[in-house]
């Protein structure tokens, strides 16, 4: 069992960067492979990255070159790096921990453990 913590939301402008974390406690993180997703109001949670076990990582494409996902397992932490924030960004985000090997990066049901969600609010 892994419990997730994420933190580091909040009100930003346009163009600004946040930087989220997703701190685990239960097991190492290098046990696992980890994702961030995110649900905007009145939408579907969707997928945002994804670092793998080795440190290869995914994104959507609409994140790529704006947000980088990193781990850190020294601090057993996961973090979301978010740069050129737009408007559209504004959203719940989550993050979660899977089997090191997932047939689909983008499937929530790959993930088995999720942290509770912090909102990040961009503006214009």
């Amino acid at each position: 069992q892994v419990q997730l913590v994420g933190s580091g939301g909040g009100l930003v402008q346009a163009g600004g960067s946040l930087r989220l974390s997703c701190a685990a406690s239960g097991r190492t993180l290098s046990s696992y492979s980890e994702g961030w997703f995110r649900q905007a109001p009145g939408k579907e949670r969707e997928f945002v990255a994804h670092i793998g076990w080795a440190g290869n990582t995914f994104y959507e494409d609409s994140v790529k070159g704006r947000f980088t996902i990193s781990r850190d397992n020294s601090k057993n932490t996961v973090y979301l790096q978010m740069n050129s924030l737009e408007p559209e960004d504004t959203a719940v985000y989550y993050c979660a921990a899977a089997p090191r090997i997932v047939s689909n990066v983008r499937a929530e049901h790959e993930y088995h453990y999720w942290g509770q969600g912090t909102q990040v609010t961009v503006s214009s």
